[in-house]
């Protein structure tokens, strides 16, 4: 006898092909998929899914879960759109391989506004042990790829040089280490110290020593460089090619501020591909971004590590630099919004712009951003206008473009990709707008993200495969998270399976926490 049995559904399995009608079956953790009725099968459960669609469980390939999900484990935010399969570590700020509990508990602060700073089960300090972190315990499985900022605080430290030789062969030491351990491969995040002090040859040796145990290069481009607009994406189509790697791209959009087009820059994703190399994007269809308010600060600030940072925050000779040098990233500081406040006397400032913060604050922007960083213990995030909605749709329709939410779960006012990236795709793009094709959406959404990681056993809906299920209703499923109000759950995904056990039931959680860490090579 089954365990579950969805009957009549349109069974949309993944692979791009046209949708049929049938029936799926569920066996433990494994999915039989049964064309038209399915005689005398039996289960325990029966769901009638007249009407909707059957689909593999959604996979994010772009997740900053790899903390909030272990201090609130149900996920709701993201299991509630049908994600069954996280991907975290991006950006180059993971949180394994390190050396020193002290450098980690630093790294977290650091990157509390991007990753939270919650208070976590335990600690750990290799790939390994954080990977158990995960086993049983959450909502959704975890893809864990590692970024090159806890390779290079263990081998070279904080500061802002370049490393010897002895260190480059330290950091791929980690690096490779933690892949057999079970990461899928390498991440950059070239905007945030100290990760972006790597230069493009120690990139590249990282990259190479990823390529050689299967994993993908997946990178946030260096958007400091050289023309701010198509050199960023050189570099890293550079340090795929000499690398011999998988290239990934992820948040990949034209900004507001991008000087040229959209088609200049997908014409080099374009180009590489025609080259024969094997290059990869993700988006959300969202026209805001989202990270630490850190990110503000220029490099130079962050060389040494936290401590030199918040002195560099302090001091008068300090202030006057930042003054001289911070602009803000979204055309005016009127347009930054900030969330994710613990002081109560600060929660007032929940979603409130920096300009707005500093008029009540009677002070200048910058003294605003310094002050708030300083008494918050570097953790604010914000929210503003980031990609061009004009082009999003190019980008998010193209062939090699995936999905990743790039969701920041912090604050009383996140990014409302947080809560729903997935169901717009399927409402705006595929049922209102016709740009893709229902079976196409799911495609991105599912195959193609679990075929650039090389996960086998999900991604599809196949005999023998793992029972990763999303039940949506094509005809009302929506996200109705807006930017003022962005907590709120989609509409129409009324059933999740993680692993053959049922998370999401008539649109409501059922607490059960079945997910698992998925390790390469070895899922």
């Amino acid at each position: 006898m089954l365990d579950l049995l969805i009957n009549n559904g349109l069974i949309v399995d993944g692979s791009g092909n046209p949708g049929f009608y049938g029936s799926v079956g569920v066996d433990g953790e494994t999915v039989h998929i049964f064309r038209g009725e399915p005689s005398g099968a039996e289960a325990a459960r029966v769901i009638d899914a007249g009407s909707k669609v059957v689909c593999p469980g959604f996979i994010d390939v772009h997740a900053h879960s790899g903390l909030m999900i272990l201090a609130e484990p149900e996920h709701h935010p993201k299991v509630r759109q049908g994600i069954t399969t996280e991907l975290v570590g991006v950006d180059g700020n993971s949180y394994a391989p390190f050396t020193s509990h002290e450098d980690f508990l630093a790294f977290v602060e650091l990157n509390s506004g991007l990753d939270g700073a919650p208070k976590l089960p335990g600690i750990w300090s290799t790939v390994a042990e954080y990977l158990d972190m995960f086993d049983g315990k959450v909502a959704v499985n975890i893809a864990y790829i590692i970024g090159n900022s806890p390779l290079r605080i263990s081998a070279v430290g904080w500061d802002e040089r370049p490393a010897t030789d002895a260190e480059r062969a330290n950091m791929q030491a980690m690096l490779r280490e933690g892949m057999e351990e079970g990461a899928f491969g390498l991440s950059t995040g070239l905007d945030y110290p100290p990760g972006s002090y790597a230069d493009t040859a120690e990139l590249v040796e990282l990259a190479r020593e990823a390529a050689r145990l299967g994993g993908i290069y997946h990178t946030h481009l260096r958007n400091t460089l050289g023309d701010r607009f198509l050199d960023p994406v050189k570099e890293a189509l550079e340090i795929g090619r000499k690398a011999e790697i998988p290239c990934h791209l992820t948040h990949f959009y034209q900004k507001l501020t991008h000087p040229g087009s959209a088609r200049q820059l997908l014409e080099l994703v374009d180009s590489a591909v025609a080259r024969a190399q094997d290059v990869t994007m993700d988006c959300f269809p969202y026209a805001y971004s989202s990270t630490r308010l850190l990110i503000m600060i220029p490099p130079w600030a962050f060389d040494g590590g936290p401590a030199k940072l918040k002195g560099v925050l302090r001091s008068p000779e300090g202030r006057e630099r930042l003054r001289q040098e911070i602009i803000p990233r979204a055309g005016s500081f009127n347009e930054i919004m900030l969330t994710y406040f613990k002081q109560p006397h600060n929660r007032r400032y929940e979603g409130k712009s920096i300009a707005e913060i500093a008029g009540m604050m009677k002070k200048g922007e910058v003294d605003t951003i310094c002050d708030l960083l300083l008494d918050e213990d570097l953790q604010i995030s914000y929210v503003s206008p980031g990609p061009s909605p004009t082009t999003l749709p190019d980008f998010m329709t193209h062939p090699r473009t995936m999905v990743g939410t790039d969701a920041v779960l912090l604050g009383e006012f996140p990014n409302p990709r947080t809560y729903g990236t997935f169901p717009t795709i399927l409402a705006d793009y595929v049922r209102e707008e016709g740009r893709l094709t229902l079976e196409e959406a799911v495609r991105k959404m599912t195959s193609m993200a679990a075929l650039r990681l090389d996960i086998r056993d999900r991604g599809m809906l196949r005999d023998g495969m793992k029972a990763d299920i999303v039940v949506f209703d094509p005809g009302s499923v929506m996200s109705p998270a807006t930017r003022n109000e962005p907590k709120q759950f989609p509409v129409g995904i009324e059933y999740v399976l993680v692993n053959g056990t049922i998370v999401v039931d008539q649109g409501r959680h059922t607490g059960a926490l079945s997910g698992r860490a998925l390790r390469h090579g070895r899922v």
